[in-house]
């Protein structure tokens, strides 16, 4: 869809330049982060429970990696907007992160 056929929608869009390439206008931004130590446990876990087979120190290391690449890409490098909100998700679990969105979305209809 092209944006403007999304002016009038509330939609939920993730990825690296949504907020500053493909929706610069939109009302609310959220840059999520956390811990790469914390990221690579919670992908080690979600891939050991789809029985695969890799190190958690192999998992740290490409998350640091692919961070590296995405930040400093040429075409839409990952950064966060400068309207942006910042929700650092260290250390809570996705129940905590959701409520934590859904209170920033109602504030920011008010």
């Amino acid at each position: 869809r092209r944006s403007s056929d999304l002016k009038s929608k509330n939609v939920i869009l993730d990825g690296r330049d949504i907020g500053t390439v493909v929706f610069p206008n939109a009302d609310l931004k959220i840059f999520l982060v956390a811990d790469p130590k914390e990221r690579a446990e919670r992908r080690f876990k979600e891939l050991l429970s789809k029985g695969e087979n890799i190190s958690l120190d192999d998992i740290y290391e490409n998350i640091l990696k692919r961070d590296s690449l995405d930040s400093t890409r040429e075409n839409s490098p990952l950064k966060k907007a400068t309207d942006a909100i910042e929700v650092d998700t260290t250390g809570k679990n996705i129940e905590e992160v959701k409520n934590l969105i859904l209170g920033l979305y109602k504030n920011k209809k008010m």
